[in-house]
């Protein structure tokens, strides 16, 4: 995963692209989701915990774990329990000491300044067991409910500042016009839904996984949240990525909190309801969080809305409560219901009309319904030359001329803003195939033509 450059994590003012800075500050309860602020607000870094009340981790849970820690790493020194449970050493000291009064410790060496290698006892070792049959997780200590949820609340997308340069920013690669953008930037900031429609290959699932960027760059989110002792995995390294900065590895913050740009989580055909509810791995003893509660201060992208293995309407049915009261229930392992924060912005992409997949009343519920049409045949003459300088090519006077003139208006084929940069692809490999200088001719366009659009009748 590539690092940030130092310049992209502001961690002095707020940015003028609606970066935040860090700064620290004390927790804030959940309250109600106030009006959207019109400056960048702080992004709170959470303080590294001076002691175990300040973690507000319950000391059995934490000693639960250095113990399972011990059971399956064997004997190891204090810096590498603190390493694991990303906890500071102090609190892992402190926890160390009180369990070896318990004889279910002992020191085994020395090793360094002020550590020691630690190994179980015959008692230690037994309820180490016991502890690792009821949940077998070894990994980062985990943050209290209570505190995911109010982090939620200070860096929720209804409190984040949203302007149409911000818009425009995230969207600068595409090639727009500006009253479709005006149309995005509206549902955006209403932030209920939005539902982008129309012909493959012009560039919605682009749109939805580039909107997020309009709100800032990075959230905090814990790895493990801990709801009355049951563990639910929060950070997942496949849809989250880590925002890498010597400026972010040298702040002192809470290591069960990692930092991650704002997340844009995109299903397709795959998604089935058991996505949206709580998955239990019963070989780790752990809850895996469902896709809207990972996509919290991010963006969920459901794309080919319309093509799941469930239909359209179960799908919505499922989410259009959590979609009006910004909240969601989910169950876990042991039964219990909880009530969750659903901070995101729903986006949901297809090639279908939005009234045949859904009745009038659900698509009421999703107030903004974008089509997304055809390029103009300016905007697809910009998108080929700025494909061709971005790939190297030579363009031969009246090549897209002879493009446009003989495969598009002859055939009475429509635009697509997929077209050129797939075209151009054709192009580039079979000049690196024939080692041919990169050069657009047509020639070469009527062979990229030849094989792109096989089987493809003209009107679609």
């Amino acid at each position: 995963m590539d690092g940030l450059a130092l310049g992209e994590v502001n961690l002095n003012a707020a940015g003028a692209d609606g970066a935040a800075a860090v700064v620290a500050a004390p927790p804030v309860r959940n309250e109600a989701i106030p009006a959207r602020s019109n400056e960048a607000a702080p992004l709170s870094i959470p303080p590294e915990p001076a002691s175990l009340a300040d973690s507000s981790l319950p000391r059995a849970e934490l000693e639960s774990l250095i113990l399972k820690i011990l059971l399956q790493r064997g004997a190891c020194t204090g810096n590498v329990v603190s390493e694991i449970s990303c906890m500071p050493r102090s609190i892992v000291a402190e926890a160390l000491d009180r369990i070896r009064n318990e004889l279910l410790v002992t020191i085994k060496s020395s090793s360094g300044i002020q550590d020691y290698v630690y190994q179980l006892t015959e008692a230690g070792f037994k309820r180490a067991q016991q502890y690792a049959s009821r949940c077998n997780f070894v990994g980062p200590a985990p943050v209290l409910f209570d505190d995911y949820v109010a982090s939620i609340y200070r860096q929720s997308l209804q409190r984040a500042p949203f302007t149409l340069s911000q818009l425009n920013r995230a969207l600068a690669s595409m090639v727009l016009q500006p009253s479709l953008i005006s149309q995005i930037g509206q549902a955006l900031n209403d932030g209920r839904g939005l539902f982008l429609y129309g012909a493959p290959g012009n560039g919605k699932t682009s749109i939805a996984e580039r909107v997020c960027a309009a709100f800032g760059q990075c959230v905090w989110i814990p790895q493990i949240i801990t709801i009355h002792g049951e563990l639910m995995r929060i950070y997942d390294p496949s849809c989250h990525e880590i925002v890498k900065s010597p400026q972010v590895e040298a702040l002192k913050y809470d290591r069960r909190w990692v930092l991650i740009r704002r997340p844009t989580i995109v299903v397709g055909g795959e998604l089935t309801l058991e996505y949206l509810e709580t998955r239990f791995n019963t070989s780790a003893g752990i809850a895996e969080a469902p896709v809207q509660l990972k996509s919290n201060c991010g963006c969920l992208v459901i794309d080919d809305f319309g093509r799941q293995r469930v239909s359209s309407t179960e799908i919505l049915n499922r989410l259009i409560v959590p979609l009006e009261k910004h909240y969601d229930f989910l169950y876990l392992a042991s039964g219990r219901q909880i009530q969750v924060p659903f901070d995101e912005l729903l986006v949901l992409s297809t090639n279908l009309e939005p009234r045949d997949l859904l009745d009038e009343a659900f698509l009421r519920r999703i107030p903004y319904k974008i089509e997304i049409g055809d390029p103009t045949e300016i905007q697809y003459r910009e998108l080929v030359k700025n494909q061709a300088a971005s790939l190297g090519f030579e363009v031969e006077a009246g090549a897209i001329d002879h493009l446009i003139e003989q495969h598009y208006r002859r055939a009475h084929r429509p635009f697509r803003f997929c077209h050129p940069r797939d075209l151009l692809r054709q192009v580039k490999n079979f000049c690196e195939v024939h080692s041919q200088p990169k050069r657009l001719t047509p020639d070469n366009f009527d062979l990229a033509v030849q094989n792109y659009f096989a089987g493809l009748s003209a009107n679609r």
